[in-house]
């Protein structure tokens, strides 16, 4: 059990000469085309996989390994030490799996999240759920059973059948289960298509049995590992459809464009077309950016915790223009935000999306061809009639003051008696204001956590281009922002970032306090600490007149808990304006990562938060929403 096979050797010597080969050649596809590496080559399927991912440029592994990975662990031993791939350790796979995430949606590297068998791979995977719900590609590569029929492996579902954790992760996305290694080319180009396709793509499940990954994979032709196999972009091409979208527009009075996450990276199609329909724009928490804050046509995020104004848009829009939006129930009132429309556009890539509401002319294709097919088309009819949405667009603007004035009424009154605290503290409203300008001074990135962290940062942030903020909220995963951060420690090109994470979100992932040390990470937790999940506490009494076991009965110091971890800043961010202004400040003058603690006002004041405009189907709630559902046109 202790030595080391003496077929190793030769393996190993073999690996180290192809790695420095490479490396030596400036990539595998360069290493091919010089004659610096023979092929086709014999080597083991965990070998043959790294390969082909470094062909689709994977070279970063987020990784906990254990029993079920260890073969994959010393490929990649051999592989970091050439320079051509790096390793980065964690101590929970979940955070890992978020990180990974972010590394794709921000700054667009393709990452592989690796695991051992059963309880890690389990943890990867629930992680994963954010990147499937928003469309994000990470390749995911879990250890799995032996193929020997012995029984069930340690860790392993406890069932006398194979491929069950493929059959598990093929409920949440693409999933591929290489019982032998020749099947490693298929696997690969499925896995290309999934993680590197334009519109939703998502986590792709590569799980390895055990006796696998050290198996000989004869004669591999290194030519014939597919790269990246993104689709070519997809346009209409129905003039039919465009007349029909064209004919609706001029004939509308009241027009919504509902801005999604799908058309995050095409801010300039978008705002072009919202202006060219004389409409208003809503947006999904994901598109915050898309169409500058301060533009005249943005009536800020709708939903049911989203803005006075945005809300009030869309229920009484007559039509509805979607783009790249998936319909997510909180996003869209569950269904019931667009009560008096009677048609709708949607631009989507997704088929199922696009034809997601009732009276659709569908307009499937990539959103950046499709909404300039859209425009000329409306340009080429002579364009929408100013006079027509003049009203409109008068009573839309006067509701976006109101909405601002409320919100400056909040910012006014920034401090409120808490009981919980016993003092005097920084309501949720002020405080996230104070960082998202703070935030703005320095080009931070922000990472809203779930709960009312998140709603209520949404409606305070006021961005003029995408990615200055990322809220995860396909998944609402508590514990993602501040794993979120963890990616600028690995990015080639990071970004300092700002986690706004309330007490109860912080705590499904405080390792990533040593992880951040691990990995360099330079950004700032700023936790917002009311003492309980305050967001499910004011579900509850709304909807029942009383909380039930969502409060905290531990007081936490996590000023100490956070110093505890050596390079960690940790410091207190008062209970006023200027003290949280200091801390943040102090804290973005330190080369590594903080964390700045901030008690928080929770109670009945109208003045400790910014309010809900929109319904959504739970609880007590449901009848009524479905019944409005049901009422609906679309």
């Amino acid at each position: 059990m202790g030595s080391v096979p003496s077929q190793h050797a030769a393996r190993l010597e073999a690996m180290e000469r192809r790695a420095h080969a490479i490396a030596e050649a400036g990539g595998l596809d360069e290493a091919l085309r010089r004659g610096a590496l023979a092929n086709p080559i014999d080597t083991t399927l965990a070998e043959g996989l790294v390969l082909g991912l470094l062909k689709q440029g994977v070279r970063k592994y987020l990784a906990v390994f254990g029993h079920g990975s260890t073969d994959l662990a010393e490929v990649l031993r051999v592989y970091e030490a050439a320079g051509l791939t790096r390793t980065y350790n964690f101590r929970h796979e979940t955070a890992m799996a978020h990180a990974a995430t972010t590394l794709k949606w921000l700054y667009g590297e393709t990452a592989a999240v690796v695991t051992s068998i059963g309880p890690g791979a389990l943890h990867a995977f629930a992680g994963s759920l954010a990147a499937a719900s928003n469309g994000i590609g990470v390749y995911h590569i879990y250890g799995d059973e032996t193929t020997h029929g012995e029984g069930p492996n340690m860790q392993a579902i406890p069932k006398h059948a194979q491929g069950l954790f493929g059959q598990l992760t093929a409920l949440m996305g693409e999933a591929y289960v290489l019982h032998t290694p020749e099947a490693l080319r298929a696997a690969l180009r499925r896995g290309s298509l999934a993680v590197h396709r334009s519109f939703r793509a998502g986590p792709f499940y590569l799980l390895l049995p055990l006796n696998t990954q050290p198996a000989r994979l004869a004669r591999l032709n290194l030519e014939t590992l597919p790269g990246r196999l993104a689709p070519p972009p997809m346009a209409v091409g129905d003039p039919a459809a465009l007349a029909e979208a064209v004919g609706l527009i001029q004939t509308h009075r009241r027009i919504v464009v509902k801005v999604g996450g799908g058309a995050r990276v095409f801010p300039r199609q978008v705002r072009a077309l919202v202006e060219a329909t004389g409409g208003v724009a809503v947006l999904s928490p994901g598109a915050l950016g898309v169409v500058p804050d301060a533009h005249p046509q943005n009536l800020g995020v709708m939903g049911s915790k989203g803005s006075l104004s945005g809300n009030y848009a869309t229920s009484r829009a007559d039509l509805v223009i979607v783009i790249g939006s998936r319909g997510v129930c909180q996003a869209d009132c569950s269904g019931t935000g667009y009560a008096a429309a009677d048609a709708v556009i949607n631009l989507n890539a997704d088929l199922g999306d696009v034809t997601h509401y009732n009276r659709t002319v569908a307009l499937a294709g990539d959103i950046g061809v499709v909404a300039g097919q859209l425009l000329e088309a409306l340009q080429r009819a002579g364009g929408a009639d100013p006079a027509r949405a003049a009203a409109w667009l008068g009573a839309t603007a006067a509701k976006k003051r109101e909405w601002e004035a409320l919100k400056a009424e909040r910012y006014a009154h920034p401090v409120l008696p808490d009981a919980m605290w016993g003092r005097p503290v920084l309501t949720q409203p002020a405080a996230i204001k104070i960082a998202c300008d703070f935030a703005a001074t320095m080009g931070a990135v922000k990472f809203f956590d779930a709960g009312d962290v998140q709603a209520v940062g949404f409606q305070v942030a006021e961005d003029d281009a995408p990615n200055q903020t990322v809220t995860e909220t396909g998944a609402s995963y508590m514990g993602f922002a501040v794993s979120a951060l963890l990616a600028s420690g690995i990015a080639d090109r990071p970004r300092y970032g700002i986690a706004f994470s309330g007490d109860g979100s912080f705590f499904m992932n405080p390792q990533v306090l040593v992880d951040g040390v691990l990995h360099g990470v330079r950004g700032t937790i700023l936790l917002l600490d009311n003492r309980r999940m305050a967001a499910i506490s004011g579900l509850q009494e709304a909807q029942y007149g009383q909380a039930f076991r969502t409060h905290d009965g531990v007081a936490v110091d996590y000023v100490r808990l956070a110093s505890a971890v050596p390079g960690v800043q940790a410091l207190s961010g008062g209970d006023t304006p200027a003290s949280l202004q200091a801390a943040l400040t102090e804290a973005a003058q330190h080369p590594g990562l903080s964390l700045v603690h901030v008690p928080v006002y929770y109670g009945p004041d109208p003045l400790g938060g910014l309010g809900a405009y929109g319904v959504w189907n739970v609880g007590n709630w449901c009848e009524d929403v479905q019944a409005r559902y049901h009422a609906q046109g679309v």
